[in-house]
């Protein structure tokens, strides 16, 4: 069956109005998403002679096995049904943006008690603020919220009875909601919505509240209280008048380039607010072996600015393509103002574009080539790519290992500002753990090294690792929280599909692709954890098997057996070794007797 000619008789019966078009394979598998002005006319052109010679369109036409399409009323209802389609189905023909953690925002959860913490992903329930350009800004902003509206961003359970409250409730950063009695419920509820005037920019209002409530602190004799109020009140109106400046003075700008060697792309991202480079973002392909940069740089800009709340004034782009105007429209709705999208021709628009692209090109050789970042650049996407609070200088990796619940020992190893740190590393045998269970394993573990650490006042690592998925993860924050410790930095690599699970973020795992930098770095730690332990375990092994089968041997000590243990690796090569040799090493009577025992059991 000739499905070409199939398919283009189909396509020939489509409608001639705007809509979205999707071709499946023979599993019925959507591959490719699409939107038309005019549906027949744009399917019909894919069997054109000439396309058909083109690599990308050669290629999807000859997979497909039918075409569907979804009729809309317009062009801009179709661009923003592509968009939807393409991330319901991830179409592997699409431009599929896969780092699309790309501006930070602030979170006010929906709780009884509602959180502020940073997040990278939009979801369902809450309030998010942002974006936040440079990207340590909104680290900064919740540190601020911490200090002076006492809501947290743990990760604690707060439905369950806690009997004590964290360090953050005792150096004045929480108002320990988890600890029943430490806050009222309306105390809190009033901070909370002190935090919502703040990040609303509603400003004005808050230092009215504000005011108003240390006139009543000072009234009630709580002048402590007061002049807390009071310094806030000043910090607020200072950050109210920068705020008025920022505003009158400019627009915002966000320029693309890329830098493409199919099926392998970089684009950078730089955005200027206000004059000024303030943020510059990387993203990454290495499917696109048919790069055609006109339809990359339309859906990349769909997927970016339609999945996003902040749309700026100008977006300049290194090539022209066919949706622009649509585009530009439907984002001018989506901001309230204006916004154009255009491609720099001369003058100082072109030189900054030139700029990007050859940041783009950097980040090509960096990511695709044998550079290897920095140190410093790879505590940075590593923070980034796992949506921490601040670049990790340590992390603390562990992994078990036994065989069928026997011989049960543990691993940590350390990697530290950019190598790893053998002379921290740390072996554990495990002791209160009956039978095959690596989650009390790892909850014995991690209990057992975070206590001692807290006991001697040593500082926690930038972040833990556990070799294995949800369940060792979950394990591992039971322990942590068991000895007081509930803000650590806390992730786990599950082995195979290499996702890293992100402790408070585990609906939202990051899977990085395999050039990626930060991918090769936890890697590297996980297996260096897990040889470590298995050396180990296999030690321990064999050292038990050679001490049990001693122990049969009549006349054989504990200082015979521990000289045979320290000069033999095995029970095979104790059995291999003649009796000249074992006569040397524990005398010619005990080495006839170990002989005889083996030469019985043969």
């Amino acid at each position: 069956m000739n499905w070409i000619e199939v398919l283009k008789e189909k396509s020939s019966q489509f409608p001639t109005g705007p809509g979205v078009y999707l071709w499946t394979d023979a599993a019925q598998t959507v591959i490719y998403v699409g939107k038309a002005k005019n549906l027949r006319a744009r399917v019909r052109s894919y069997f054109n002679d000439d396309r058909l010679l083109e690599s990308k369109t050669g290629t999807l036409v000859h997979e497909a096995r039918d075409i569907t399409y979804i009729l809309v009323e317009n062009e801009k209802e179709a661009l923003g049904l592509e968009n939807n389609l393409i991330k319901q189905h991830k179409p592997r023909y699409n431009v599929l943006l896969r780092d699309d953690k790309t501006y930070p925002y602030i979170k006010v959860t929906d709780e009884k008690y509602p959180r502020v913490f940073v997040t990278r992903r939009l979801r369902k329930g809450g309030t998010y603020y942002g974006p936040y350009f440079p990207g340590n800004l909104a680290y900064r902003l919740v540190n601020f919220i911490h200090r002076h509206f006492k809501i947290p961003s743990c990760k604690v359970d707060f439905n369950r009875t806690h009997t004590h409250a964290c360090l953050e409730f005792h150096i004045n950063r929480c108002h320990g909601p988890c600890v029943k009695g430490l806050v009222e419920d309306t105390t809190y509820q009033s901070s909370v919505n002190d935090v919502r005037r703040f990040l609303d920019g509603k400003l004005k209002d808050l230092v009215k509240g504000l005011e108003s409530r240390m006139q009543a602190a000072s009234e009630n004799l709580e002048f402590e209280k007061a002049g807390a109020l009071r310094d806030l009140i000043a910090t607020v109106a200072e950050m109210e008048q920068r705020q008025v400046v920022a505003a009158a003075e400019g627009d915002d700008t966000d320029i693309f380039a890329f830098y493409a060697e199919p099926p392998l792309v970089a684009v950078n991202l730089f955005h200027m607010r206000r004059g000024r480079i303030v943020d510059r973002r990387e993203f990454f392909w290495e499917d696109q072996p048919a790069f055609e940069s006109s339809d990359f740089f339309q859906q990349l800009l769909i997927q970016v600015y339609l999945n996003q709340q902040h749309i700026p004034g100008h977006i300049h782009v290194p090539i022209e393509f066919e949706d622009r105007d649509i585009l530009e429209e439907l984002l001018t709705e989506k901001r309230g103002r204006k916004c154009t999208i255009h491609t720099p021709q001369r003058g100082d628009k072109k030189a900054m574009l030139g700029l990007v692209e050859t940041n783009a090109r950097h980040s090509f050789e960096q990511r695709f080539r044998v550079l290897r970042p920095s140190s410093d650049a790879i505590k940075e996407a590593l923070k980034d790519a796992l949506n921490l609070e601040e670049a990790p200088k340590r992390i603390e990796c562990f992994d078990i290992s036994h065989i069928q619940g026997t011989d049960k020992v543990a691993s940590m190893v350390v990697w530290e500002e950019g190598r790893m740190k053998k002379a921290d590393y740390r072996k554990f045998i495990i002791k209160t753990v009956i039978g095959n269970d690596d989650f009390a394993s790892m909850r014995e573990v991690v209990g057992r090294r975070y206590s001692r650490l807290k006991e001697e006042g040593q500082p926690m690592p930038g972040l833990v690792l556990i070799d294995g998925g949800l369940g060792q993860l979950h394990a591992a924050a039971e322990a942590l929280e068991a000895i007081g410790i509930i803000n650590q930095p806390l992730a786990s690599i599950a082995k195979r599909e290499e996702i890293i699970y992100v402790f408070g973020q585990e609906d939202d795992p990051a899977i990085l692709e395999r050039h990626n930098p930060v991918l090769h770095l936890i890697q590297t730690v996980r297996d260096e954890a897990h040889r470590f332990a298995v050396t180990f375990h296999r030690t321990r092994r064999n050292a038990s098997r050679l001490t049990s089968e001693l122990e049969e041997i009549p006349g054989i000590g504990k200082i015979t057996m521990r000289k045979l243990l320290t000069q033999f690796g095995s029970p095979e090569q104790v059995k291999a070794t003649p009796l000249e040799a074992l006569s040397a090493a524990i005398g010619p009577a005990a080495a006839r007797k170990v002989l005889d025992h083996y030469a019985k059991s043969n």
